[in-house]
C-alpha cells in the first residue's frame, strides 16, 4: 500500500483492496488509406479527413490488474486531449480503481476551469474507459456481461464505404464487400450542394442492396426547410433513419422534423455531455439517439444517457468506436445498432467478428482488445506517472 493513503482522499478500510500505481497516456495518429469527405467538406467548413488522433490510457494497479481505454479526435484536438490528460493523470495515483464514478468527478474537478464537456471530458474518457476495462478484467467477464447484457450480438451497419468523396461505383463495390463480410446494414453520406445528386446516389444504393436496411447522414449541413423537403422525398427509400439533418444543437428543429417525417430522425454524436443529450431527449428531438462514449466523457456518463434514453423508449445507435460501443449496446434494453468501421482495426491485436448482420460480443475479459505494435509505432508522444508494479 502507499505510505500515505489519505493523500488519495480515502480512509483505509476493508472495502479498498487495491490502488492505482501507474498510468501511461499516449497520443497515436492513425493514417487513413485515402482522404475522405462528407458534407462538412463540401460546404467548406472542414478539410478532408486524412488521419485520426487517438488518446490511449493504460492503467495498472499494485495488485497487478490492468485496463486500457481510448478517446479520439478528428482533424483537430488530439494534442489538446493529450495535454489535458497529461495534466490530470497524476490524480489517479493511489486511488481505488473500483471507485469509477467518484474518480470521474475528481478528474472533472481537477480541470474544472476548462469546463465539464468538450475536450476536457474527452480526455477523461480515456481514463474512465480504462477503469471499466480493468474492472471487467478483474471480474474475468466481458464488459457487456459485467454491465448486464441483454444480448450476445448486436445489429451492425457500415459507414466507411459511403463517403461523398467516393464515386457511386466505388460506393457500391465497398457496400458489396461489407455485406459479404456479414454486415447487416449500410449508411450513406448525403448533403451535396445539389440535393438531386444525393437522391440519385440513394436510389442507386437502394437498387443495389435491395431491402437491406439503409440510413443516410447529412452531417448537420441542412437547414430546417431543406431537411424537411429532402426528408419527405427520401421517405420512398424506406430509410432506417436520417442522421444529423440539422445543427447538432438545434433541439427544437430536430423535434419539429421528427414530428413531421415518417423516417426516424437520429442525432447526438457531436454532443459532449449528458446534459446536452438530455436536451435531445427532453425535447423529443430524436427517434435514434447516437451518443459517443469517448466524446461524452467515457462509459460512466454514457450509462446515464442510456438510462435516460431507455426511460423515453428511444432507439440507440452510438457513433463510431465499435470496440467500446459493442459492449454498451449489448447492455441496452431495446434492440440497438452499432457502427462498423474498418479504420481502427490496425490499432488492436484482436478483431471483432461479424456474422449474419450482427457483431458478436467477444468472450475475452473487459473490452477484449489490446494495443498493437503498429499502434505503438504510430505514437507521437507518451507520458507516464507513478511506478509500474
Amino acid at each position: 500500500m502507499l505510505a500515505n493513503p489519505l493523500a488519495a482522499g480515502l480512509a483505509v478500510g476493508e472495502a479498498t483492496t487495491d490502488r492505482i500505481a501507474w498510468v501511461r497516456t499516449s497520443l497515436v495518429f492513425l493514417p487513413l488509406a485515402q482522404a475522405i469527405s462528407d458534407a462538412k467538406v463540401l460546404t467548406g467548413r472542414q478539410k478532408p479527413l486524412t488521419e485520426i488522433a487517438f488518446l490511449f490510457a493504460e492503467i495498472e494497479t499494485e495488485n497487478g490488474h490492468s485496463g486500457i481505454g481510448y478517446s479520439y479526435s478528428k482533424r483537430a484536438g488530439g494534442p489538446g486531449q493529450f495535454a489535458h490528460a497529461r495534466e490530470i493523470a497524476g490524480e489517479l495515483i493511489g486511488e481505488d480503481p473500483s471507485d469509477i464514478a467518484r474518480l470521474w468527478d475528481k478528474l472533472v474537478w481537477a480541470g474544472a476551469s476548462v469546463g465539464r464537456s468538450g475536450m476536457s471530458t474527452q480526455a477523461i474518457a480515456a481514463f474512465d474507459i480504462a477503469l471499466w476495462d480493468l474492472k471487467a478484467k478483474r471480474a474475468k467477464l466481458p464488459l457487456a456481461k459485467l454491465l448486464g447484457a441483454h444480448r450476445d450480438s448486436v445489429r451492425c451497419y457500415n459507414t466507411s464505404g459511403g463517403y461523398l468523396s467516393m464515386p457511386i461505383e466505388e460506393v457500391k463495390e465497398r457496400i458489396t464487400m461489407a455485406l459479404e463480410k456479414g454486415i447487416g446494414a449500410i449508411k450513406l453520406k448525403v448533403g451535396q450542394p445539389d440535393p438531386m445528386v444525393d437522391l440519385k446516389r440513394i436510389e442507386a444504393v437502394r437498387n443495389h442492396i435491395g431491402d437491406v436496411p439503409l440510413a443516410i447522414d447529412a452531417n448537420q449541413q441542412w437547414d430546417r426547410t431543406t431537411a424537411l423537403r429532402f426528408g419527405r422525398i427520401a421517405e420512398q427509400f424506406n430509410l432506417t433513419w436520417i442522421e444529423e439533418p440539422l445543427d447538432a444543437y438545434d433541439y427544437e428543429g430536430h423535434a419539429a422534423l421528427a414530428a413531421e417525417l415518417a423516417a426516424p430522425v437520429a442525432t447526438g454524436e457531436m454532443l459532449t455531455s449528458v446534459d446536452e443529450h438530455y436536451e435531445l431527449i427532453r425535447n423529443n428531438s430524436v427517434d435514434f439517439i447516437q451518443p459517443d462514449a469517448p466524446r461524452v466523457g467515457g462509459i460512466t456518463p454514457f450509462l446515464k444517457i442510456m438510462a435516460l434514453a431507455d426511460h423515453k423508449k428511444l432507439q440507440l445507435a452510438p457513433h463510431y468506436c465499435m470496440e467500446i460501443h459493442l459492449h454498451l449496446t449489448a447492455a441496452y434494453a431495446r434492440e440497438p445498432w452499432v457502427e462498423h468501421f474498418e479504420w481502427s482495426e490496425a490499432m488492436f491485436n484482436e478483431k471483432l467478428e461479424v456474422m449474419n448482420g450482427r457483431m458478436i460480443v467477444p468472450n475475452r475479459p473487459g473490452l477484449g482488445f489490446s494495443l498493437s505494435e503498429q499502434a505503438r509505432a504510430w505514437a507521437r508522444d507518451v507520458h507516464e506517472v507513478g511506478k509500474r508494479p
